[in-house]
Parts: C-alpha cells; structure tokens; sequence
C-alpha cells in the first residue's frame, strides 16, 4: 500500500517543483528587463550618486520591511518589481561612470555577457544535476560576513588591491548562491518563487557590478 501512495506523492512534488521553477525564472527575466529599462532611464536622466544610495537604501528597506509581508501573495509581485526597479535606477551611475571611460561600451557589454554566462552555466548545472547544495549555506554566510567586514575596512583604507580582491570574491561568493538558491528549488528547500526570484536576482545583480569593477581595473580605469 505504501508504495501504491509514494507514486502519486512524488508526481505532485515533482509538478510544485517545475511549477516553482517556472514561474521563478519568468518572474526573474521579466524583473531583469524592467531593471534593465530602469538603469537606462536612469543614465539618461544622468542621475547622481546620491540618488543612487537612496535607491539602495530604499530598497534595503523593501527587502527586510515589505517584502516578508506580502511573500506570500500577489501584491509580493508589485513589490520584486519596486524592489528590482530602485536598484536598476540606483544602478545608472555606475553604469554610466563605465561608459565613460575609454572602451566603456565594451567593458559595460563584456560585465553583462559575463554575468549571462555565469549565472546559465551555474543555474542550468544545478537543474540539470538536481544536486543538493544545502551543504553550502554555512560557507556562503560565513564568506558573505567575510566580504562585508573586508569592504567596510576598506572604506576606510582604500587599498585598490584589496577593492579588486573584494570583487573576485563577491563573484565566487554570489556564484555559490546560485547554486545554492537553485538547488533549494530543485530539492524542496525553497517553495516560494517570489523568494527564489529575488535571491537569484540579488546574485546576478552582484556579479555584473563587480565584474564590472574588474574589467574597468583592467581595462585601465583608475
């Protein structure tokens, strides 16, 4: 009898799981278009660096505030789409600081067709492996504690050697949550796509500002 019931059960997990799945990614591609569309209001409004961190404030607060809140309803939708489009507005002076130093367009298209193939290779391995990467969740909060304090010691230090390394990091670290995201989905870790959406949004977002600052180090912008 009980293997009569175990059929059913796993096909029922197993449609929540493709369903999870999909609307994640189509909620994260349509918040990375929006964000997207918003960055480039934003850089051609030539927006200031203090614009900027009250989008990244005002954002934060949504995260921790809001976002908790409405999870687990369809307003949750409206707010990923606030949360992604303060953050892809608060992205504009970055963006436009690389574009304008020589090469800038390349360095700008290079960071985003870099971030693309990380995030697919990463996320598309963990769908297609079906690995369990939960193994990785204390490394992950322990690097990301790492990160924070080495970036808020070079606030004060401004070692550009210790900026690049920084970058190198987050890129590994934000990878790592990818697949760890990813295989939440996959294993049942994570059943909420409005979560799933902005956890991975969050990585992608990190990966392309700090491929970002790599490739304008090396490209020779100071």
């Amino acid at each position: 009898m009980a293997t009569n019931y175990a059929v059913p059960h796993s096909s029922t997990r197993g449609l929540a799981t493709n369903k999870l799945i999909r609307n994640t990614y189509t909620l994260l591609s349509m918040t990375l278009l929006f964000s997207a569309l918003m960055a480039a209001v934003s850089v051609s409004m030539r927006v200031g660096s203090g614009v900027s961190l009250g989008c990244s404030v005002a954002a934060l607060a949504i995260l921790w505030l809001v976002l908790p809140k409405t999870a687990n309803s369809a307003s949750g939708i409206g707010v990923v789409f606030l949360f992604t489009g303060l953050l892809g507005f608060g992205l504009g002076p970055t963006i436009s600081h690389y574009l304008a130093v020589p090469g800038g367009t390349q360095i700008v298209t290079t960071a985003l067709g870099g971030t693309g193939v990380i995030f697919l290779g990463l996320s598309g391995y963990a769908l297609t492996t079906r690995r369990d990467f939960s193994f990785m969740g204390g490394f992950l909060f322990v690097g990301l504690l790492v990160i924070l304090g080495a970036s808020l010691g070079n606030i004060f230090f401004a070692i550009p050697a210790l900026s690049l390394a920084i970058s190198a990091a987050v890129i590994m670290l934000f990878s790592g949550f990818i697949l760890y995201d990813t295989g939440r989905m996959v294993n049942g870790g994570e059943t909420n796509y409005i979560h799933a959406t902005v956890s991975l949004y969050i990585s992608i977002l990190n990966i392309f500002t700090s491929l970002l600052h790599l490739l304008g180090a090396f490209g020779g912008d100071d």
